[in-house]
């Protein structure tokens, strides 16, 4: 069974994305193993010069990075990542367990994004929209997307 980690910053503390992400988490169980594996994100100040985000994300980057196994294939998501449609992720999720990669790490950065280290182990970059989402909601939409994607895989009705 393919090994599915969900790397990300900062724990979330509305009891609504909670119940979404445990929903998910729950469906997800019968096809893959999942973990969500939740960094300590970093207070970042109002107005914080660029030099201090950048420090920021480097600290969350370093925390992200001591998570991620040495041989599984990073997906980070980003704006500026490759975007697809429903079945062709799923063909690509489906593409990568057949070619020997079991485990899959994807990673959500914190409100000022992902560390320049963090992109630079990503094995490749995925992109939802060219907006910006709250990483809350990026965590189901992520989790929904990854259980529809098994669900178009095993024929199975949900995808519509």
């Amino acid at each position: 069974m393919i090994e599915i980690n969900v790397v990300c910053v900062g724990k979330i503390k509305e009891k609504y994305w909670n119940e979404a992400i445990s929903e998910y988490s729950k469906r997800l169980s019968r096809y893959c193993k999942l973990s969500i594996i939740e960094v300590a994100d970093e207070k970042t100040p109002d107005n914080a010069p660029e030099a201090i985000e950048n420090q920021i994300k480097q600290k969350e980057g370093e925390r992200i990075l001591s998570k991620i196994p040495d041989n599984a294939h990073v997906i980070a998501l980003a704006i500026n990542g490759k975007k697809y449609t429903s079945e062709a992720l799923s063909a690509h999720v489906n593409d990568l367990a057949v070619s020997g990669k079991s485990k899959i790490s994807f990673v959500i950065g914190g409100s000022l994004g992902l560390h320049e280290d963090v992109l630079k182990r990503a094995n490749e970059k995925l992109s939802f929209s060219d907006m910006t989402f709250p990483h809350q909601m990026m965590r189901v939409v992520l989790l929904e997307q990854i259980y529809r994607s098994y669900k178009i895989l095993s024929g199975e009705p949900y995808h519509k």
